[in-house]
């Protein structure tokens, strides 16, 4: 017999076509998944063993955008008006210090290994170290950048930094956290948003990722005053303005992207830009994006929570609001009711997000030689089977809480719903306790 690190018996696979394979096995070498198989010739032993009866194993998800440092805004922004930045989610952000954003991470990455994320790419705030040492103690596999912006009024003195400090202390944290974990923490680089980045600041950010060869993670496009604006200042709009500063190219991590024109389109297709989508904030503040259009251009789209200020990092219920408000928008107006097919929607939820996170080459599959970032589904429930299509199920009605197990790098995190990494129950008798001393320091 062969021996491996992790064995998965008698398990259903989703492949790399999105078909559903019966009765498998999955073998684990140190972070790979070195062979799989039919159960019936498994020929290896491990000294851990998952029985896979009643399961799915699949590509662990990547959360395409998200901020962490949020987490303790949750059940604060509802039922508010705008502009809930600067009245509320700047206070609060700027006045966190390294153990509140120590916490937060942690309470996010939970979170998201409990929702099946395995991949989390985090687009910034402050004291981002504390965020990649929660990452490396969670086990979670994590893309994190520092926020940076120089200008703005709705930005507090002590908040404010100069382009040069944004780049000395990105600068800082790529040096001191990118390759941690063997590998497991990268960092990018990032812009908040055109609006509170000078053009000196961009062209330090586009020099810098240049000269490590490092993504930079973006708001672009996300609403119609960041399209004014770069109207008013440009006189080009947003996705423009960064080409402008050399910023578009197949490094740049673009979220939301809901105000693109068609010249837009054209150009982050021309440029290979990675897109994420994060459906339920754009929903509930910005729009719909031209999802399909951006497809037919050939772009790859990576789904995103925007956590963690909100309660669900739920990509599974992230990708049917895309689907379903893509469909009435642009798909009953033409009568196509496959605008979005589920095979579509199901790439983009696991290779989507995988091309957002830079690892497209080795995540987003179940297949030899990838990354052992994968999670198991309890698919023997009312709300799954049975079932005409298990495949089409994944998209229509399969929810995290259906998540039962999570390994990230080759190592069991996750096991029937229990963390493995992280104390629960503490964290979150912590986290209640420290929402209430944040809000009092940040007088909201």
């Amino acid at each position: 017999m062969k021996q491996c690190d992790l064995l998965i018996r008698n398990v259903r696979i989703l492949t790399p076509e999105y078909t559903i394979e019966e009765n498998r096995y999955a073998a684990i070498r140190g972070n790979r998944i070195e062979a799989l198989g039919a159960d019936a010739e498994c020929p290896y032993t491990a000294p851990q063993t998952l029985r896979g009866e009643g399961k799915l194993l699949m590509p662990g998800l990547v959360d395409g955008h998200t901020h962490a440092c949020q987490y303790m805004l949750r059940g604060k922004l509802a039922d508010e008006y705008p502009m809930v930045w600067t009245r509320i989610l700047v206070p609060f952000e700027s006045g966190l210090n390294e153990e509140d954003c120590h916490l937060s991470g942690q309470l996010s990455m939970l979170q998201q290994i409990k929702s099946g994320i395995t991949t989390t790419v985090e687009s910034g705030s402050s004291h981002m170290h504390a965020v990649a040492q929660a990452a490396l103690e969670s086990g979670i596999r994590a893309r994190l950048a520092r926020s940076t912006m120089d200008q703005g009024g709705f930005i507090p003195p002590h908040w404010k930094e100069t382009a040069q400090e944004c780049i000395d202390r990105t600068e800082a944290f790529y040096r001191d956290c990118n390759g941690m974990g063997d590998g497991r923490i990268g960092v990018f680089y990032a812009m908040r948003q055109v609006m509170s980045c000078s053009p000196a600041l961009l062209e330090m950010i586009a020099d810098r990722s240049r000269a490590h060869n490092t993504f930079v993670h973006a708001h672009l496009a996300e609403h119609r005053d960041e399209v004014s604006y770069c109207l008013q200042h440009y006189q080009l709009r947003p996705a423009e303005v960064l080409d402008r500063f050399s910023l578009v190219n197949d490094r740049l991590v673009a979220a939301h992207c809901v105000s693109l024109s068609e010249q837009e389109i054209d150009l982050l297709a021309e440029k290979h830009v990675r897109i994420c989508h994060c459906p339920r904030a754009n929903l509930g503040n910005h729009g719909i994006p031209k999802t399909p259009r951006l497809l037919h251009a050939g772009l790859k789209i990576g789904i995103g929570s925007d956590g963690g200020s909100g309660c669900n990092m739920d990509l599974f219920e992230e990708l049917r609001l895309l689907r379903f408000s893509i469909q009435a928008v642009q798909g009953l107006p033409i009568f196509d009711p496959v605008i979005l097919p589920i095979r579509t929607l199901l790439d983009m939820l696991v290779c989507g997000g995988a091309h957002c996170a830079g690892l497209e080459r080795e995540a987003g599959k179940v297949r030899e030689g990838y990354l052992a970032d994968l999670i198991l589904l309890d698919v023997e429930q009312p709300h799954i089977l049975p079932t005409a299509s298990l495949v089409n199920v994944l998209v229509e009605g399969v929810r995290a809480s259906d998540v039962t197990d999570s390994i990230i790098d080759g190592k069991l995190v996750m096991r029937d719903r229990r963390i493995l990494t992280m104390d629960e129950e503490k964290l979150r008798a912590d986290g209640t306790q420290r929402m209430k001393e944040i809000y009092r320091r940040a007088g909201i």
